[in-house]
């Protein structure tokens, strides 16, 4: 990496809010992932690793959040917004070079999209046998007419890439379909995901421009339900993805209505960023956090069978260490919650810092340097590593919130 995109990458984390002062308590000496291979074996590494798998068993283990991204160079039909590729708008390229570099493919001009693929199945060789992911496809923003814009779109993943890629390597990843309600031809897309393998759809709400609680939703909600496939859909602030920047689309009680149709839904990263206004009591309510109105949905009976959640994401600076807290802590929830790491994300360094939980009691304080040495070889397994290692008060996330196979394997007749 040059020394002038090093500068740009500086200038783009103070814009986007992500402070550096962690990073000299991380003593990890660089701000980038490093992108090294084999995991030399140590003792110390190997315990750790030894007792995260512990009680998890691996063959049940679908990491159920993972975004697959390129650059289009393989013929795959993704497509990114020139503004994440333009130094007139120094936040989005910066964004664009720290996920290249975090997905190790920053120095494959020509072949991103397959060294993207190769890192993970590299990555996934780093886990233990039987270990899989859920590759996310990305629909493009639509207006309400379900018109498609490729300006209010930061990037589109086709349903037909992501399917290829698990068909070409079953052992190593699954595909997540997604579609935009609002499309003309919704239904048949989501009928074409199901026969292609789909195992979920995935929404970014306030990416994509989808209002959960639309009525012009209701045909795929039902459509959904029929198939018994779960909507893997945002919630909570947006940072990360820009699109059509529709904030409010995020709300979690937006969601009511897809369960109300009987979908079963899981919100990404437990909504656990950001606020919105607290719409039970009216579009004219004060906002509340996301979470708060989360832990509200989760506490209806109505909807125990329905309403799960995903705990990416839950470990970046960005994230309150108490909601953190509270999720390992209320261990009733853990039956509803599901392991996925967002990845690429777990790759860029300043945004995980392990000293960070040791200093605050959730880590203990000889994992750091040896999850810090993990990362630099395998972002997945740091991810899992952890996140299995935190805990609050004695408790600790379930061994079954890792083993989420069950919950996405399609039911035969």
């Amino acid at each position: 990496m040059t020394r002038a995109r090093r500068r740009l990458l500086l200038g783009g984390l103070a814009l986007g809010g992500l402070t550096l002062s962690g990073v000299v308590a991380q003593r990890s000496g660089s701000l980038f992932n490093s992108c090294q291979a084999l995991l030399p074996p140590t003792p110390a590494v190997d315990e750790l690793i030894r007792s995260a798998w512990e009680g998890v068993d691996a063959r049940r283990f679908l990491d159920c959040h993972v975004h697959l991204v390129g650059t289009g160079d393989s013929g795959s039909g993704i497509e990114v917004n020139p503004q994440m590729e333009s130094l007139f708008y120094p936040l989005q390229y910066a964004q664009r070079l720290f996920y290249l570099n975090a997905g190790c493919v920053h120095d494959a001009p020509g072949r991103v999209d397959d060294s993207y693929v190769e890192r993970m199945q590299n990555l996934v060789d780093g886990l233990r046998p039987g270990a899989r992911l859920l590759l996310f496809a990305f629909d493009r923003f639509h207006d309400v007419d379900g018109r498609a814009s490729r300006q209010r779109s930061s990037f589109y993943t086709p349903n037909a890439y992501a399917q290829a890629v698990a068909a070409r390597h079953p052992q190593y990843f699954a595909w997540a379909a997604s579609i935009h309600p609002y499309r003309g031809d919704c239904v048949e897309a989501l009928a074409a995901a199901v026969a292609g393998g789909a195992l979920a759809v995935k929404w970014l709400p306030p990416a994509m421009g989808i209002d959960p609680s639309s009525p012009l939703c209701d045909r795929f909600y039902a459509a959904l339900a029929a198939a018994d496939l779960p909507l893997i859909s945002h919630a909570g602030e947006e940072k990360a993805v820009h699109g059509g920047d529709q904030q409010a689309f995020g709300n979690p009680l937006l969601l009511r209505r897809a369960l109300d149709h009987g979908v079963r839904v899981v919100v990404a990263h437990c909504a656990s960023l950001g606020s919105a206004v607290d719409l039970d009591q009216g579009e004219s309510a004060p906002q509340v956090a996301c979470f708060d109105l989360f832990a509200r949905l989760m506490g209806e009976t109505r909807y125990e069978k329905l309403l799960f959640a995903d705990i990416s994401a839950l470990t970046q600076r960005n994230r309150s260490a108490e909601i953190l807290r509270v999720l390992i802590e209320r261990s009733e929830w853990h039956p509803r919650l599901l392991n996925g790491s967002d990845y690429p994300l777990p790759g860029i360094v300043p945004l995980i810092l392990p000293g960070e939980f040791a200093a605050r009691g959730l880590l203990p304080p000889s994992a750091v340097v040896v999850l810090e040495l993990v990362r630099q070889h395998n972002p997945l397994l740091f991810d899992f590593v952890l996140k299995r290692h935190l805990s609050s008060r004695g408790q600790r996330f379930a061994p079954t919130i890792f083993e989420t196979r069950a919950f996405f394997e399609r039911k035969t007749v």
